[in-house]
């Protein structure tokens, strides 16, 4: 793939992260003490308008209650917001705010002293998502090896969140021309999808960035035998019979078709696209 950056062969929305295809979740769900805002039941009415792609109402049900956690000194409920707040802006592409919510989410962990948790770990990866996907690379690798450390330190080998901690920084690796760093984050976390049930589609995604990582780095015609053994490996993935056919697959399948469809596998794209469709009519 390409895209205006000397020397690298990759389009950058066409690249898959895990910010792409799972909202990042804040892991703490009630207030230190006192007021505290209902988290479990904000979250499941964010889940409906992500379903249903109104990311306006997502955007303005983040903000009311970013403001009443504000209001009654709900600390951890407002990191839980801001972190929800950093993928939903990513996702629409508001680089200001998604800054803005990423500093905010920073300070506020520092501050609650939660190094060495895996809530802390969880901000540095939502805030090095944000980051990266509006070009600030280094401040991404910066943010993702801390969460690296913590990730590592406190989950099991085969824990499923490292995977996606290793896929996006394997992103961020690639775009800063870390072709080999990549290449082996991206085996790492193949290595735990492959363990998890119904681990397809994040395996699938990752995959479909191991294709992405050959033709950035030797170019799509070099790489053509390569590219070609990811996409089928991912191909046949997503088509596993038993993979629940639901909003989530539906995502994953509406960001993995494009993809396809740039390396030439039409039909594959035309497949994706009309079996993500079918899934949001239901909604």
């Amino acid at each position: 793939m390409e895209n205006g950056e000397a020397g690298k062969r990759m389009v950058e929305n066409k690249i898959l992260s895990k910010e792409d295809y799972e909202e990042p979740v804040c892991l703490l769900k009630m207030g230190s003490g006192g007021e505290h805002i209902p988290v479990a039941r904000v979250f499941s009415r964010l889940d409906e308008y992500l379903n249903k792609k109104d990311y306006e109402a997502a955007e303005r049900h983040l903000r009311y209650w970013l403001s009443e956690a504000d209001g009654c000194g709900d600390l951890k409920g407002e990191l839980s917001v801001l972190n929800e707040q950093i993928g939903l802006y990513r996702k629409i592409g508001k680089q200001e705010e998604c800054f803005k919510a990423s500093e905010a989410a920073l300070i506020l962990a520092d501050s609650l002293e939660m190094d060495n948790t895996e809530t802390y770990g969880t901000t540095l990866i939502n805030a090095a998502t944000g980051y990266n996907a509006f070009g600030k690379t280094e401040k991404a690798v910066e943010l993702y090896r801390k969460a690296k450390l913590v990730y590592e330190n406190i989950l099991k080998p085969d824990d499923s969140k490292l995977a996606g901690l290793y896929n996006n920084m394997a992103l961020a690796e690639m775009k800063n021309e870390n072709y080999r760093n990549a290449e082996a984050l991206f085996m790492k976390a193949v290595s735990i999808m492959e363990q998890q049930p119904h681990g397809e589609a994040e395996t699938a995604i990752t995959y479909l960035n191991l294709a992405d990582l050959a033709s950035a780095e030797f170019g799509s015609e070099a790489a053509e035998d390569r590219i070609i053994s990811c996409l089928e490996k991912a191909e046949k993935l997503l088509d596993t019979e038993d993979l629940p056919r639901d909003g989530y697959y539906a995502f994953v399948c509406e960001k993995c078709a494009p993809v396809f469809g740039y390396y030439g596998f039409f039909l594959t794209e035309k497949k994706l696209t009309e079996r993500a469709e079918k899934i949001y009519e239901r909604a």
